[in-house]
């Protein structure tokens, strides 16, 4: 992508999207951002209020975004993604009817939009639509080991459609789709009461808390940091239509950490005193998460370059910033 792009960007002020939009700002494109701060921060808009290639929406893309080039300025779409949707546990289950919408008359509203103006869309899908997968590493042509109606099924199969409705899209109206599965990511301008696993161990330790593990703590995950997953953005988005390979990309970091050990890290960074707890295992918790990325480096040259120490020390800092200044 090197020629400037007007790109709308939904889910601006979340924490994914404000490093998206940092990003296509400072390589030079226009970016047009939508949010309706359910679970997006104003902070993050107003980190590009001044800037000016940067136009805020506050909006519900669930209710629909204008279609027509003289809403956005008289300008043409080049890019249309869609990264609109609560994505931790404790947020989705606050707001279930809200993650189911945004995932489906959301993602409808904005496959329109590129439709109108023949766009490339980009939707931001989840690791979670392996669910408790019996596959692992997980490849991008596994289908799946979800609860349909469990408390995380809200978010799970929103996206699961979400996905459905783009290639939907793609098949029927042609339009250029880009599907991305999102593993677990972590860095600075995450929420402090996000509620994920990142972000619960590093607040309980920074206030001197003991680390709550949930289960036995042997359950695994596996932690990309923020700028390695938009650059695997960015590299997908700069791809020509004739080489894209139209299914889903995995994007996330290969090595895995059980949960003990992950707590255990995050305890060696900031206060190596600290008990670890035990609490029940949530419903439907994965046992396993590992993204299978032979797409990703085949496809798109990447992989990620930020170990865990590396990045979580730049989180933790940001963190100790937010508690200094609270």
């Amino acid at each position: 992508m090197t020629a400037p792009k007007n790109v709308l960007l939904t889910g601006s002020a979340g924490f994914v999207g404000s490093h998206l939009t940092e990003r296509l700002l400072a390589d030079g494109h226009t970016v047009i951002g939508v949010d309706n701060y359910i679970s997006g921060q104003r902070e993050n808009t107003a980190l590009f209020a001044n800037h000016p290639n940067f136009k805020f929406i506050q909006a519900d893309v669930s209710e629909g975004i204008p279609y027509k080039a003289a809403a956005f300025d008289g300008q043409t779409l080049d890019f249309v993604l869609h990264f609109a949707s609560p994505a931790s546990p404790p947020h989705y289950q606050q707001f279930p009817i809200e993650t189911l919408m945004v995932g489906a008359q959301g993602t409808q509203n904005a496959l329109e939009l590129a439709h109108a103006h023949g766009a490339t869309f980009l939707l931001a899908s989840t690791s979670e639509v392996y669910g408790d997968p019996l596959v692992h590493p997980q490849p991008e042509s596994y289908w799946g080991h979800v609860n349909p109606n469990g408390l995380r099924s809200c978010y799970d199969e929103a996206k699961r459609y979400a996905e459905a409705i783009t290639f939907a899209y793609h098949r029927h109206h042609g339009v250029d789709t880009r599907v991305i599965r999102i593993f677990n990511t972590y860095g600075p301008r995450m929420r402090p009461d996000d509620g994920r696993v990142v972000t619960n161990l590093v607040m309980q330790a920074l206030a001197g808390e003991a680390l709550t593990v949930y289960g036995d703590g042997q359950q695994t995950r596996s932690f990309q940091y923020v700028t390695d997953l938009v650059n695997g953005i960015v590299a997908l988005m700069g791809l020509p239509e004739s080489e894209v390979v139209h299914g889903p990309v995995n994007l996330g970091n290969p090595d895995e950490y059980t949960i003990l050990e992950f707590a255990q890290v995050i305890r060696e960074l900031i206060e190596p005193g600290l008990e670890i707890i035990h609490e029940p295992l949530p419903a439907d918790d994965p046992r396993q998460r590992k993204p299978d990325i032979s797409r990703a480096r085949d496809l798109l040259g990447w992989a990620p370059g930020v170990d865990l120490r590396a990045g979580l020390t730049r989180t933790v800092e940001s963190f100790r910033q937010q508690v200094l200044q609270a």
